[in-house]
């Protein structure tokens, strides 16, 4: 997940849980989680060397459907 834009899906997630009223601590350990299970979705269809960053945004709502289940 060392690729360009990675790090601010991972902003976005963050911020969106905060928006919705997490608490930070809250927001970081669940947006980390997600963003990482997204990420190991993307790996698995698009392989980690030709990971980008819109691969992991494409597989988050897999990554939250798998969480809330």
């Amino acid at each position: 997940m060392a690729t360009g834009g990675s790090g601010d899906v991972l902003t976005g997630v963050v911020l969106a849980l905060l928006a919705q009223g997490y608490s930070a601590e809250d927001a970081a350990k669940i947006g980390t989680y997600v963003h990482g299970l997204a990420g190991d979705f993307a790996q698995k269809k698009r392989g980690m060397i030709s990971l980008i960053a819109s691969d992991i945004i494409t597989c988050l709502p897999i990554a939250w459907r798998t969480v809330s289940e």
